[in-house]
């Protein structure tokens, strides 16, 4: 008898458990929703070292007059 009360409130406490994980589970899935989708922001606009190929965007490119480079190190070894 003694080990059925025994099972009886290893079971109930199994239930209380997982009854606050569905809750907790619940209330994150309504945080997660609520929440607003991330902005798109427009593409920006590609370009291609001329030394390694390496394409990058225009931005973060070191331009100059004989063409586009990823990094100052390619613009003077194309240089040379």
């Amino acid at each position: 008898m003694k080990y059925l009360l025994v099972l009886a409130v290893v079971f109930v406490a199994l239930w209380l458990w997982r009854k606050g994980r569905r809750d907790d589970m619940r209330e994150r899935a309504a945080a997660a929703r609520t929440q607003a989708p991330p902005k798109v922001t427009a593409p920006s606009e590609m370009a291609r070292c001329v030394h390694c190929g390496l394409h990058l965007p225009l931005a973060d490119a070191i331009t100059d007059r004989s063409g586009v480079y990823c990094s100052a190190a390619h613009r003077q070894a194309a240089a040379r």
